[in-house]
């Protein structure tokens, strides 16, 4: 049973609240046995700082006072190492000299040697915490070995506080990641469990559901779905913005809902709350930034060790170069995957041979496509690239306004809706059109895919089914695309103009729909198929707006936020993540695809906004702001969050392309990739992923391995099927570490660079383990 599509007002919803709501994280249904509360749990390595949090907050914010320091200003990493307060070098230098006259200290640095010893060369017994060579990598080639007392560079007492600090918000986003059932990297999961003491996790417990691959091979079409799900006639509501499922009507009148794994607010707070602690913690930014800096240090010397075995290798690869490795675009829109050039030429196709076509309803008049270029003054012959003025330029720095005012052709929205519209009076056909043109071209270049972003504005009820009905009814469909939605965070708009009273109806209308086609997909046949391609879950809009109110305890929930402006964007984050939680538990249930969260984040705006995308999300797009967090930026490292980096982008919006990060992101061993964010507005030719490729390789002076190594991340880190990953980057390359999961006839990557990266985050993560326990 669907619950009622209508959203109750501010006060219904608090007098029905009152009578049904359950507690925030509510027992299971009777005879169903208790359930473990995933959110609140915490890990073993350093479980003292949830509880130091608030004193770090604290002591920060009387450093902060005393030396007028804004505790979260943005930390730019400059050429020299950071000194966040006066004298902190000469601190450092007097714990030094305190530190080795002491017996105690003397004998941890004896440990942290021998344990890293022994991470590094194979020769001494390892530690707990600690990988023998010998098991990780059998490559030869030319390494980098730092030996010594003082291998960490920074006092023991920092190394042991920093230590703890960061193994538990690895910890942190493990938990995170596994609830939604996201990707985590297997190298870092094993270290934490050295240090946890905690049993392996069983990997098929923390998956989702991938698409059904066999559709099409089973039925030859790839929208004919048969065997659809029965209904279930659960019930479901929304209560403070998350949405709760119940087997009937009576159970959710006693408040009863199904085990699911429903959001403790509270448990995210305060693990959020230690996140900006330690973002804020001088020693440890002093310590990450180190680490940074030796990453960087460490990958030029092995390019220049190295840098002529890498291509030999690559040469050795029969049939397999940079033009035919897999390239993923994980960071597209849809409404702009086309070039300037493929808009114009369509539209004047369409005005020549279909002129007389009503396309637009105003006014009670229907017009037709003559009609309304008449209007406009426009005409087949005299429309030109330069007429379309869909190219960003210098007036779009800075001005995210005027970007999105490029979106609509020759400066008229009202083309905009014709021809780049799902939803329309024609019903999105000319938008289907052209996107099936850009499938064509990616068909045609064979190695190239695509993750196209699609909108949900949740404005009504019914956007996801007219969405789903445009894609079927159209058959835009291709091989090299799958779909991601898109969620623009435009409350402030709609409560100005009075179309929604709270937040809460704008996420009713974007989840309720969803549960509803995953409790009934029988009532939802499009929706159910076309979220069959549709991958994950995006959050966008200018980050570079203000922010008045910090997510904490007080907030109110979504259906008490009457406000005319937006919640902020760690308030969108958590809310819909918790219903993703939810949806995508239940859709495991009945064996339907799974969603992951990739928003926009760190584009602009405040640094804090990584600190929820690294907590909730599976990988992020821009990600440029991670130079002003070496907290964030070395943690990013570790777990191998995802950034699907875009230059040309932030070139014309943001952030000029010779102070792009992206090659210091890959020097440092980030997991980046490239991407083309609007090919209409930023992009000149037919294939706009290679365009970004080559343009980057001539700036940094890219070698074949490192674009190789780019594509590569782009295809591990996209929502496409697990059966066409391991088709193009082999069988192991999620299963085993390092060289044993690189298949160098697929992915191009010589065996030497696999194995740096994966011996550098080894020792980076061994030094961690061990750095934690140097005074036990």
């Amino acid at each position: 049973m669907s619950s009622n599509a209508s959203v109750p007002t501010s006060d219904s919803t608090s007098q029905q609240q009152q009578q049904q709501q359950p507690a925030p994280n509510p027992a299971p249904p009777a005879g169903e046995g208790s359930r473990p509360n995933l959110w609140s749990k915490s890990s073993a390595i350093g479980s003292k700082w949830h509880n130091v949090a608030q004193l770090i907050m604290k002591r920060q914010k009387e450093e902060a006072e005393s030396h007028k320091h804004d505790l979260f200003q943005d930390y730019e990493v400059g050429e020299d190492c950071p000194i966040v307060f006066g004298g902190t070098k000469e601190k450092h230098i007097d714990e030094e000299l305190q530190e080795k006259s002491t017996e105690k200290t003397r004998k941890s640095r004896k440990f942290l040697k021998k344990a890293m010893t022994a991470t590094s060369e194979g020769t001494a017994e390892p530690s707990a915490s600690s990988v023998p060579m010998k098991d990780r990598t059998n490559v030869e080639y030319q390494r980098v070995l730092v030996d010594g007392e003082g291998i960490a560079g920074v006092p023991l007492r920092d190394l042991q506080d920093a230590s703890k600090g960061l193994l538990e918000a690895l910890a942190i986003r493990e938990k995170y990641m596994r609830l939604n059932f996201q990707s985590y990297p297997k190298t870092t999961s094993r270290y934490l469990r050295m240090v946890d003491n905690e049993p392996t996790p069983n990997e098929s417990d923390f998956t989702g559901v991938d698409e059904d691959t066999d559709w099409a091979g089973k039925y030859g079409d790839p929208f004919r779905c048969r065997n659809i799900p029965e209904n279930l006639n659960y019930a479901y509501k929304m209560v403070e913005g998350v949405v709760y499922v119940y087997k009937d009507t009576a159970s959710m009148d006693a408040g009863k809902p199904v085990e699911l794994p429903y959001p403790d607010k509270d448990a995210f707070l305060k693990d959020y709350m230690l996140m900006l602690a330690l973002m804020s913690d001088g020693p440890i930014k002093s310590f990450c930034y180190r680490r940074l800096q030796f990453l960087d240090s460490r990958f030029k010397i092995h390019q220049l060790l190295n840098e002529l075995a890498e291509s030999a290798e690559t040469k050795q690869s029969p049939h397999r170069d940079f033009y035919n490795v897999r390239k993923v675009d994980t960071h597209i829109h849809a409404s702009a995957c086309m070039n300037q050039k493929s808009l114009l030429n369509f539209m004047r196709t369409k005005i020549n041979q279909f002129g007389g076509e009503i396309v637009i309803k105003a006014d009670k008049k229907e017009k037709t496509l003559k009609e309304v270029f008449d209007e406009e003054s426009l005409t087949a012959y005299n429309l030109t690239v330069d007429s379309l003025d869909c190219h960003a330029d210098r007036q779009t720095f800075h001005r995210f306004d005027k970007f999105n005012s490029k979106y609509n052709p020759a400066g008229c929205g009202i083309l905009r809706d014709i021809f780049i519209k799902t939803d329309n009076f024609i019903h999105g056909r000319y938008f289907a059109e052209i996107v099936k043109q850009t499938m064509s071209e990616l068909e045609f270049s064979k190695y190239q895919y695509a993750e196209l972003r699609l909108s949900i504005y949740g404005r009504s009820m019914d956007e996801w089914d007219r969405l789903a009905e445009w894609c079927v009814t159209n058959r835009v469909f291709s091989n090299q695309v799958r779909w991601m939605v898109q969620v623009p965070r435009l409350f402030d708009v709609y409560r100005s103009k009075g179309s929604m009273q709270n937040f809460q109806q704008m996420l009713d209308n974007v989840f309720l729909p969803l549960f509803d086609a995953t409790i009934n997909p029988q009532k939802h046949q499009n929706l159910h198929i076309f979220l069959n391609y549709v991958t994950g879950f995006d959050s966008v809009d200018d980050e570079s707006k203000a922010e008045r109110h910090l997510f904490n305890q007080r907030s109110p929930t979504p259906d008490e936020w009457t406000m005319n402006e937006s919640p902020p964007y760690t308030y969108y984050m958590y809310y819909m993540y918790a219903n993703l939680v939810v949806l995508n538990h239940l859709r495991k249930q009945r064996g339907m695809r799974t969603f992951n969260l990739r928003p926009h984040c760190g584009e602009a705006g405040d640094a804090r906004h990584l600190v929820s995308a690294f907590m909730l999300s599976e990988n992020i797009s821009h990600g440029l702001n991670l130079k002003k967090s070496p907290v964030l930026y070395y943690l990013f490292y570790l777990a191998q969050v995802g950034i699907a980096m875009s230059p040309l982008s932030n070139n014309s919006l943001f952030l000029d392309y010779n102070r792009n990060p992206l090659y210091e992101y890959l020097s440092r061993g980030l997991n980046i990739s490239l991407s083309t964010d609007d090919p209409l507005q930023f992009h000149y030719t037919r294939e706009p992923l290679m365009e970004e490729y080559a343009i980057a390789a001539q700036v940094w002076k890219l070698t074949n391995c490192d674009m190789c190594e780019i594509a590569r991340n782009s295809v591990a880190m996209s929502g496409l099927p697990e059966k066409m990953k391991k088709h193009f980057l082999g069988e192991n390359y999620r299963q085993k570490e390092g060289p044993a999961g690189n298949t160098v006839l697929k992915t191009n990557i010589p065996n030497i660079r696999v194995a740096y990266r994966f011996e550098t985050m080894t020792e980076e993560l061994a030094l961690l383990c061990n750095g934690a326990k140097v005074f036990d």
